[in-house]
């Protein structure tokens, strides 16, 4: 059974009752997961094709990742307008389900010495932001093409009003939180 079948048919009615929801429609559910890397430094090096990253990416979450550029030039960075420096990617619906699936049950147990995420990244509205250091945890990654490991920003958006909602709904849906 998918997370998506889970949430509906269990974890949904488990929250409606332990927040004291009134209707099942004011039940905290997932909006989009938002992933993002930062390509700025990867540029900065020398290396002017990041098209080896935009494939990780592609391959990490299944669509293709949006380059990002910047807006205005900031000389202290060494930053010109119009020069990219990040990759993003929205996921919603069926594909945010099974990205969540794979993070919480195969790529997070995969990190060295894992104790859990923290728990004290939300948001005043329930939504979660954590990052990976490495994007190699991924078994879709292959190794032999890294270059330089890249970090990841997860920002999970939900429709909690507090941070307790939201961190209920995630705790149900298997996201391994420090004790």
């Amino acid at each position: 059974m998918t997370l998506k079948d889970t949430y509906k048919k269990e974890i949904a009615a488990k929250l409606q009752k332990d927040l004291g929801c009134k209707n099942i429609m004011e039940v905290p559910k997932l909006e989009k997961v938002v992933l993002n890397m930062g390509i700025g430094t990867y540029i900065r090096s020398g290396n002017k094709d990041y098209s080896v990253l935009q494939e990780h990416l592609a391959l990490i979450s299944g669509q293709a990742p949006v380059v990002k550029n910047a807006k205005k030039a900031i000389s202290n960075f060494k930053l010109r307008a119009g020069m990219p420096v990040g990759l993003t990617v929205t996921l919603r619906g069926d594909n945010m389900y099974n990205f969540l699936e794979k993070l919480v049950n195969i790529v997070l147990p995969r990190v060295r010495d894992f104790r859990g995420i923290s728990s004290k990244s939300f948001d005043s509205e329930g939504n979660y932001n954590f990052g990976i250091k490495e994007h190699t945890i991924f078994p879709e990654v292959p190794q032999d093409d890294v270059v330089k490991n890249h970090g990841l920003q997860i920002t999970v958006k939900t429709t909690a009003k507090s941070a307790d909602a939201g961190r209920a709904l995630l705790t149900e849906m298997g996201f391994p939180f420090t004790k």
